[in-house]
């Protein structure tokens, strides 16, 4: 799937209007983690961002998205900054593109929004939310349809005050998004800290780490572990017995795209989400539903997230009745932080960042009734939960004005 769409994007790329001109279409360049150690991820997130398309009937390049004639544009970044800021700099330079949309890896997104945003065009997070675009580099050519890195894991520590545990190691990967998972962890629990180790970024051997937790004699573990790295720690951490004693609560380390290679392991684990997979919402079971059709196998927040971004777009579009142009960019960025759409978390909220303010859920991972693991919503830890950077957005850099409350 992913060749054809690059086949196409190559194609089209030679059909471009000058900056500043009436557009006759809109550009969307899309950028991930295709290859290499995060491929998977990446998988997910092109999934749900080319079945949301397909959702409001775009198939191809010159297709109405809205209302609008839009190309699609793709590049993979490797899961390496430079790589990323290459393909930011073709799909902006080369592409002319409007919009640049995707990216998993908080890193990556620090260096791509700069380059987008110095260049008056919108960013889009699919994935990461880096704890400085939510304050200080805030920009309201800036959206996303994720979260802040903070908001899960304040989410993790609110649920294990609300379990009654109180005393916690720590462990997350050592790059921006796990510094702020740790941040966040911390800034909403109450009790003790037993340790803390941030491991090195791409890891796949935990015993070492395993041994200095079961040192410490806490009552739970809380990880951060995303992709590859979380289904080798859930397995060696089962292995080892580890668990018999010390609970174990994750963020963006258990989910449907990692549950199937982690296996029983992950049973009796925990964690924090803004998705709940098991919805009777109909926008998320048609979701669930069409995703299942076409790929054969359950959704990850990663692509429900991603599904979210074109229909807020195209939703954006028909809300201006098809009229866009490259000079009123930024009024498109910011009617997108007001328009409502049918999203598969339910109705929701922009803070002036350009972060959503949502619902946040304690899920298990149980045996299902017909023997495997499955996911399951157990409450809801925050309602409308707002990011903690947003006071440190520029006012001048605001919109709306004010933040909505809780």
């Amino acid at each position: 799937m992913t060749n054809r769409i690059l086949g196409a994007a190559a194609i089209a790329i030679a059909a471009t209007a000058p900056i500043g001109a009436q557009s006759a279409e809109l550009r969307i360049g899309f950028i991930n983690s295709l290859s290499g150690g995060a491929a998977i991820i990446g998988k997910h997130q092109l999934n749900g961002w080319m079945l949301g398309l397909e959702s409001e009937g775009w198939g191809k390049n010159g297709d109405m998205l809205g209302g609008v004639p839009m190309k699609l544009f793709t590049g993979d970044d490797q899961r390496k900054v430079d790589v990323g800021l290459r393909a930011a700099d073709k799909m902006l330079k080369s592409d002319k593109a409007h919009i640049v949309a995707g990216i998993i890896w908080s890193n990556i997104l620090a260096a791509v929004q700069r380059r987008v945003i110095k260049a008056r065009r919108i960013m889009i997070s699919t994935n990461a939310g880096w704890s400085g675009m939510a304050g200080k580099s805030c920009s309201p050519y800036f959206i996303s349809t994720s979260w802040n890195n903070d908001q899960t894991p304040e989410a993790m520590g609110q649920l294990i005050n609300q379990d009654g545990l109180k005393n916690v190691f720590i462990m997350s990967a050592n790059y921006q998004a796990g510094k702020d998972m740790a941040n966040g962890f911390k800034r909403y629990y109450k009790g003790k800290v037993a340790g803390q180790i941030l491991y090195k970024l791409g890891a796949r051997d935990f015993q070492a780490e395993i041994s200095k937790v079961r040192a410490a004699k806490p009552e739970a573990l809380f990880i951060f572990a995303p992709g590859g790295m979380g289904v080798a720690f859930v397995k060696q951490w089962a292995a080892s017995g580890a668990g018999k004693n010390i609970k174990l609560y994750t963020v963006f380390t258990v989910d449907h795209l990692t549950l199937p290679p982690i296996g029983e392991a992950a049973v009796g684990s925990y964690h924090t989400n803004y998705w709940q997979p098991d919805s009777d919402r109909p926008a998320n079971v048609k979701f669930v539903k069409d995703y299942m059709a076409k790929f054969k196998s359950m959704p990850s927040h990663f692509a429900s997230q991603a599904y979210d971004a074109p229909r807020l777009i195209a939703a954006t579009l028909k809300k201006m009745g098809g009229k866009f142009s490259e000079g009123n960019l930024l009024a498109f960025a910011k009617a997108m932080r007001t328009t409502p759409y049918d999203s598969v978390r339910g109705s929701y909220k922009y803070n002036v960042n350009g972060f959503p303010i949502q619902n946040f859920y304690k899920r298990e991972v149980i045996m299902g009734a017909d023997g495997k693991p499955t996911i399951v919503t157990r409450s809801t830890v925050f309602t409308n939960h707002i990011d903690s950077h947003w006071e440190k957005c520029p006012k001048k850099n605001r919109y709306p004005a004010q933040v909505s409350a809780n």
